[in-house]
């Protein structure tokens, strides 16, 4: 009897678990349908508000070896080569060394250099990304030396006995020798009508053109808005920016000095805010056209805008600048800079998303 009991309620679970099986399995089915379909929303990229690829892609960066208030990477050609690479992926056609030494730290074997005082650098990174950039096929624009004196005085005038040897040591040098070679950036940055700019831009604009047979040169000024901050200070804004007519006044004068020696003009975009961006582009747009030069920008992928010096920038405030110079008809957009702040292997996390949001805005 005790055998038989036993029999019948093992019979009755068995049969009890056969008939919640295919109950079991249909909800699984349907766990895996829902999952399947939200792993499909999520694939299709369907959280866009905004119209994608509707602004100027950034197709030049700077390369900031030599600077005073970003960290160091320390990379070697390893970690360079992969970086072009990773420029490249993206469009970047044009890279410049930002400056070619700064103070007493410098980039090249500079015998001029070195002998006032500079420290000699462990490794020749202008023959490096010199290089490089032949590999990529690349425009390399080489950035002058910045003594410091301007920072220290306001006087850009001084840079312009320094660099005469530097421009004849780089052209005989690494210039006639890369075909990458192929423009030059006068690395002096102003934002106003400053004391022997426009005197200082064309010394070193034509021997620079003259040295290398007319290679074009490029400047990259900052608009002196309500960002133009000191970058050591804890202040975000300032109440004293520059107007529109101003800027416009004191940009026409010096554009008139310089037109002949400059080719183009990049003015910085991240001192002014994203709803001035139209009227300052606007007229930087019709004063280069003046001019004769070309108008690019120079689309900052670090934030200004927190108190942190300095981040990569959010997406969005990127977004917001590129399609400005676009509706501007900008001829190109190089960026400070890719490295740091875009790059997949920068030593900021936030640099690599800042790039895949970046391909998936203009379809890579």
């Amino acid at each position: 009897m005790t055998d038989r009991r036993k029999f019948l309620k093992d019979l009755a679970i068995i049969g009890a678990a056969a008939t919640a099986a295919p109950a079991l399995m249909g909800c699984n089915r349907n766990a895996s349908s829902d999952e399947q379909m939200a792993e499909a929303a999520v694939a299709a990229d369907n959280f866009w508000l905004v119209e994608k690829n509707n602004a100027l892609p950034i197709t030049g960066t700077f390369l900031d070896e030599i600077s005073h208030d970003i960290p160091h990477q320390n990379w070697g050609v390893k970690e360079w080569d992969a970086d072009f690479r990773h420029m490249k992926a993206i469009g970047i056609d044009t890279v410049i060394m930002i400056r070619s030494g700064y103070r007493k730290f410098i980039t090249f074997n500079s015998p001029y250099l070195i002998g006032k005082g500079c420290y000699r650098p462990s490794q020749d990174l202008l023959e490096m990304f010199l290089t490089l950039a032949d590999k990529y096929n690349m425009k390399f624009y080489f950035g002058l030396y910045d003594s410091g004196r301007y920072w220290d005085t306001g006087d850009l005038s001084w840079e312009i006995e320094d660099n005469k040897y530097v421009i004849d040591e780089v052209w005989k040098n690494y210039g006639s020798r890369h075909k990458s070679f192929q423009g030059w950036y006068i690395s002096g940055e102003i934002s106003r009508a400053t004391k022997g700019a426009i005197s200082a831009f064309h010394a070193m604009g034509k021997q620079c053109k003259d040295v290398s047979g007319g290679l074009p040169t490029f400047i990259s000024p900052w608009i002196d808005g309500k960002k133009a901050v000191m970058a050591s200070g804890s202040n975000l804004s300032k109440d004293d920016a520059v107007s529109v007519q101003q800027h416009e006044k004191e940009w026409d004068e010096i554009f008139d000095g310089i037109h002949d020696v400059v080719d183009a003009c990049a003015f910085q975009d991240g001192h002014i805010d994203y709803d001035e961006l139209d009227a300052f582009f606007e007229v930087n747009k019709r004063l280069a056209d003046k001019y004769g030069m070309k108008c690019w920008t120079n689309a900052e992928t670090f934030d200004r805008d927190m108190p942190i010096k300095f981040l990569p920038i959010k997406f969005d405030k990127l977004r917001l600048k590129l399609e400005a110079a676009k509706r501007a008809g900008y001829d190109k957009a190089i960026t400070f800079e890719f490295s740091h702040f875009l790059s997949p292997q920068s030593a900021y996390l936030q640099a690599g998303h800042l790039y895949d949001r970046y391909k998936e805005y203009f379809g890579i």
